[in-house]
C-alpha cells in the first residue's frame, strides 16, 4: 500500500489546538484543586492532581460540588 507524503505544514493546526487544550486543563485543574482544598476533600484533591483528563474530571468536580456551595451560602 502506498502511503501519501505529508509535509509538516499539513499539521500546523495541531500546535494551537494543543496550546488551547493545555490552558484549558491547567485552569480547570487549578480551580478544582483550590476548591477541593478549601472544602478539605482530600480524595478529590488527589484524584484531580493525578489524572490528566483534559479538564473532564475537574469540570465534573466543579459541577457536582456547585450545589453544595449554593446550599452553604443560603
Amino acid at each position: 500500500m502506498i502511503c501519501p507524503d505529508f509535509s509538516p505544514t499539513d499539521f500546523v493546526w495541531i500546535i494551537p489546538l494543543l496550546v488551547i487544550l493545555f490552558i484549558w486543563e491547567v485552569v480547570l485543574k487549578l480551580l478544582a484543586m483550590w476548591k477541593a482544598a478549601q472544602r478539605k476533600e482530600l480524595l478529590w484533591f488527589i484524584l484531580i492532581a493525578i489524572f490528566n483528563t483534559l479538564g473532564i474530571l475537574p469540570l465534573l468536580y466543579l459541577i457536582i460540588t456547585k450545589d453544595k456551595n449554593e446550599e452553604k451560602t443560603t
